[in-house]
């Protein structure tokens, strides 16, 4: 027992005492992968357009200090939605969580092909939901939003919006 007291007062507590000396994880390493900031491009306010007519406003926000992007979708039917969205660096995929108040909920994954994000579901059963966003070079944003009923074999367009920045 004496010697356990000895070791811990020899080497363990000096330890401890310089433990607040030591580098502490911070934002820049958190996320400073240059994947964590592939979906910057979407961040802004947005009046949302689909064939010539207002379809909403979304909000796009950089939050958790730049480790995530979270959405706020105010419909012009009045519907409301979120998500958050975040690159998981163990599997190299981006990762989205959509939730809204007509109790749809939605989870994708995907990549940055370098020209666009491309996300889709992978639940059981043959509904597959596909959404990708390409920025354009006049600053706008395409979303489209296929689906498919049989697997992914072939695909019909569910929404097809192009974002248009308010400021």
């Amino acid at each position: 027992m004496r010697l356990a007291l000895a070791f811990a007062s020899c080497v363990l507590l000096p330890m401890l005492a310089h433990a607040e000396d030591a580098p502490k994880a911070t934002k820049a390493d958190a996320c400073a992968a240059k994947e964590s900031h592939q979906f910057d491009f979407w961040i802004g306010d947005w009046n949302v357009v689909e064939k010539g007519k207002f379809a909403g406003h979304n909000r796009i926000e950089a939050i958790l200090g730049g480790c995530a992007v979270a959405e706020h979708w105010d419909g012009a039917g009045g519907g409301h939605g979120t998500s958050y969205n975040a690159y998981d660096a163990k599997t190299k995929t981006w990762q989205q969580f959509w939730v809204d108040t007509h109790g749809g909920v939605l989870h994708l994954e995907g990549t940055f092909d370098g020209e666009r994000m491309a996300l889709r579901s992978n639940a059981p059963g043959a509904h597959v939901d596909r959404i990708t966003w390409t920025p354009n070079k006049d600053g706008s944003v395409r979303q489209l939003w296929e689906t498919s009923e049989d697997s992914g074999k072939t695909w019909t367009t569910s929404f097809d919006g192009r974002y248009e920045r308010t400021r």
